[in-house]
C-alpha cells in the first residue's frame, strides 16, 4: 500500500483551503498513492470564533467535502480526511469529523473525535475545545481494499484505551491527523506514535498542521509514519506539500509474530487498593 500525506498550513478561507486539498489530490495520484491523508481542520483554521461562524456548515452543505468526495471520484484515490469543523454536534455545538471517502467519492466512515483538548498553556495560550465542539461517543473501524483502517484525531492519542480498542477491533493502520501545538509536539508528538504504534503492532499514519498559520497559532508538523515496530518511515519535519510512504503489510505479519502482545491480552479490573 502506497500512501501520501497532505501536510498543510490551513488558513482562514475555505476557498483557499479546498484549492491546497485539490491540489493535494492530485499530487497524491501523481505519486502513485493509493489513499491520501490530511490533518486535523483541513477546511478550516480559526481561532476567531465569529469569523469562523460565517463559514460553518452541515454535512450535506459543506462545500470542502463535497470537492473532495469530487476529486477522490475524479482520480481514483481514496482519502481520509482528518477532520473537518462542522455544525451538528449535541447542545448546538460542532463537531470535530474525520472521513474516509473511496475512489468513487463516497463517505465510507465518518469519526468525531472524542477527547477534546481544554487547557491553559505556560506560553499564555488557552484552548476551550469543549465549549465549540461536542465529543464523539465511539471509536471506529473501517474496512479498506489494503488494511482495516482505526480512526483517531490529535489529543486522542494521549489515550491509549482508544487504541487498544481499535486495534481489538482488527485495525492494522491507526490515523492520527492532528493540529499539534510547538511546545506538546516538540516534548511527545514523536514518542505518543510511536507508542501507540508499538502497543497496537500496526502502522500509524499521522498527518499534521505545521507552522505560523493566518490566525496567529503555530503547529508542530513533523508528519509521521510509522510502523509496527516504532521505526519511522516518514518525517515531514516542518514543510508543507505532500509525502509518501509504502507500507509492506508483511511487515504487519511479521511484527505481530514476533511480539504477540495482542493475542496476550487479558481483561483488567479494577485494581485491588490496599491501605
Amino acid at each position: 500500500m502506497r500512501i501520501a500525506l497532505h501536510q498543510s498550513r490551513t488558513g482562514t478561507d475555505p476557498a483557499t483551503n479546498a484549492i491546497a486539498l485539490l491540489t493535494a489530490v492530485e499530487d497524491a495520484r501523481a505519486g502513485g498513492a493509493d489513499m491520501l491523508f490530511t490533518p486535523e481542520m483541513s477546511g478550516l483554521l480559526d481561532q476567531n470564533r465569529g469569523r469562523a461562524a460565517v463559514h460553518l456548515r452541515e454535512e450535506t452543505d459543506d462545500p470542502t467535502l463535497a470537492t473532495v468526495r469530487a476529486a477522490a471520484k475524479q482520480h481514483q484515490l481514496w482519502v481520509s480526511i482528518g477532520s473537518l469543523a462542522l455544525k451538528g454536534g449535541a447542545d448546538d455545538r460542532l463537531v470535530n469529523r474525520g472521513f474516509v471517502i473511496d475512489d468513487q467519492g463516497e463517505i465510507r466512515a465518518r469519526y468525531d473525535k472524542i477527547h477534546l483538548f481544554d487547557v491553559d498553556l505556560p506560553t499564555g495560550e488557552s484552548w476551550r475545545e469543549s465549549a465549540a465542539y461536542a465529543p464523539g461517543e465511539r471509536p471506529v473501524v473501517v474496512t479498506t481494499p489494503w488494511a482495516k483502517l482505526g480512526l483517531s484525531i490529535c489529543y486522542d492519542i494521549r489515550f491509549p484505551d482508544l487504541y487498544r480498542a481499535l486495534s481489538d477491533a482488527g485495525a492494522e493502520l491507526l490515523s492520527v491527523p492532528a493540529a499539534f501545538t510547538v511546545p506538546t509536539g516538540k516534548a511527545h508528538w514523536h514518542i505518543l506514535l510511536r507508542a501507540r504504534a508499538i502497543e497496537a503492532g500496526a502502522f500509524v499514519v499521522a498527518a499534521a498542521q505545521a507552522g505560523k498559520h493566518e490566525d496567529g497559532r503555530s503547529t508542530f508538523g513533523h508528519s509521521l509514519v510509522v510502523d509496527p515496530w516504532g521505526e519511522i518511515l516518514l518525517d515531514m519535519e516542518d514543510g508543507i506539500g505532500v509525502g509518501f510512504a509504502d507500507l509492506d503489510m508483511a511487515r504487519l505479519a511479521d511484527v505481530r509474530a514476533r511480539v504477540p502482545a495482542l493475542r496476550h491480552r487479558r481483561p483488567i479490573g479494577a485494581p485491588e487498593t490496599i491501605s
